[in-house]
């Protein structure tokens, strides 16, 4: 006889999960909007979402760092100190020639042109420091494969872009000697190297003057920046990065929206860990300039304190900018299975205006906590709720959202599956971390 439970979030059923021998379980999750979707774990299923390398360590400067000198060179810090993911790395500064075809960008900054076109759909943004401006986030872009576990979307990134997109997510795995956009391991779901992906970005760019874009890449098994590198040029995107003249970057610290469109370098692109901006001064360390609230939740109240970096203080978190994380999870544990899903369910309530664990919520949550909105709103299934996500964000800029979304879903018949995947119905919401213990 098999066992058998139910899982219910915010009082919906999120799944049935039942053990079955041989180590196996299914598991069949409910979807809001479509038939319920059933997958089979095996013991060889392991990995997690969002990964932390287990040598992850945070770059903490002690004090500013210009990265632009009067000879061009720039000024790198000393690490001292390796410490793990729960500590802090203080540095010291010298000043070290770097030989680098990128072009740095001018410690003088010149007068802000005069924008009659919208910068980023606005033209108030145009005025607007990059950090003074809210934009929605798809959580793990690459991954819109309909019919597979692993994916967090069901657009292309194109398509995401074209509906209001301005801030892409991804994670990173080694795959074939290169890099590519993998969702725990490549054999789970595998987007292909990342020049695939940031081609169509470029593509994008090019044809879009006057949009601004910031990629966040998770760097899940600690690849030296200069592979990043290699692969950003080869989409073609390295003539639109840009490179900050130090290091961190304070709120006050970035250009406004005009002045990086009248520079061409529209491309602002993070990497969570292992960046070095010695040898690559336009990928840019993440949480020396951007922390993040508790990433992978699952407390529908979703809290707006820091996370990670672990141990920043409230006044430096005052002075740089910040993600709020609202990809809502739970967790199902049972016999051998510890599965993280998210909240499928939930997306028409998690995605909405208003109301408790809604996006709008925890913008309001943010914003009464830090005196100011998120820059960033992670989301996963962005176009479940029409646009509201970008109605949030539109709120937390003071503007009227303009937008139309969204893009329609191709047919699931039509997509490409990853082989085992166990999904065929269009509008199945399911993406997983699993481990089978």
């Amino acid at each position: 006889m098999y066992l058998s439970r139910l899982f219910l979030v915010g009082g919906a059923v999120l799944a049935t999960v039942q053990a079955r021998p041989q180590d196996t379980a299914v598991v069949t999750v409910s979807a809001p909007f479509s038939k319920p979707a059933v997958i089979t774990l095996s013991s060889s299923v392991t990995g997690g979402g969002e990964e932390i390398p287990p040598d992850a360590t945070y770059f903490s400067p002690t004090t500013t760092i210009s990265l632009v000198t009067s000879q061009g060179s720039l000024v790198v810090p000393t690490v001292t100190s390796n410490q793990t993911r729960n500590s802090s790395i203080s540095v010291s500064t010298s000043t070290t020639n770097v030989s680098s075809s990128t072009t740095l960008v001018s410690s003088t900054a010149a007068p802000a042109p005069t924008s009659t076109q919208p910068c980023n759909g606005y033209l108030e943004f145009c005025s607007r420091r990059y950090s003074n401006i809210t934009h929605v986030c798809a959580h793990n872009s690459p991954f819109n494969v309909i019919g597979n576990v692993f994916s967090n979307q069901r657009l292309s990134v194109t398509a995401q872009l074209n509906d209001g997109i301005r801030v892409l997510q991804g994670q990173v795995h080694k795959g074939d000697g290169v890099l590519h956009f993998c969702h725990t391991k490549c054999e789970y779901i595998d987007a292909g190297p990342i020049s695939l992906y940031l081609s169509d970005v470029t593509k994008w760019l090019k044809a879009h003057p006057n949009e601004v874009l910031t990629i966040i890449m998770g760097n899940s098994d600690n690849a030296p920046p200069t592979s990043y590198r290699d692969q950003i040029k080869q989409a073609g995107l390295d003539q639109f990065v840009y490179t900050p003249p130090k290091i961190p970057m304070g709120l006050d610290d970035w250009p406004t929206l005009s002045e990086m469109i009248a520079s061409g370098k529209r491309a602002v692109i993070f990497l969570d860990y292992g960046a070095n901006q010695a040898s690559v001064p336009y990928i840019l360390d993440q949480f020396s300039q951007l922390w993040e609230t508790p990433f992978s939740p699952t407390n529908r109240s979703f809290p707006c304190h820091v996370d990670r970096p672990p141990n920043l203080n409230r006044e430096k978190a005052g002075g740089r900018m910040y993600m709020a994380n609202h990809n809502l999870n739970a967790q199902i544990k049972m016999d051998k299975l510890d599965v993280l899903l998210p909240a499928v369910a939930e997306l028409p309530i998690s995605n909405r205006v208003k109301g408790f664990a809604s996006l709008g919520e925890m913008k309001n949550t943010c914003l009464n906590q830090w005196n100011r909105p998120p820059n960033f709103l992670l989301v996963d299934y962005f176009d479940v709720g029409g646009g509201s996500v970008f109605r949030v964000a539109a709120e937390a800029n003071g503007v009227k959202y303009k937008g139309k979304c969204c893009t329609k879903i191709i047919s699931a018949s039509t997509r490409p599956s990853a082989p085992g995947a166990m999904i065929a119905a269009l509008g199945v919401f399911v993406v997983a971390v699993m481990t089978l213990l």
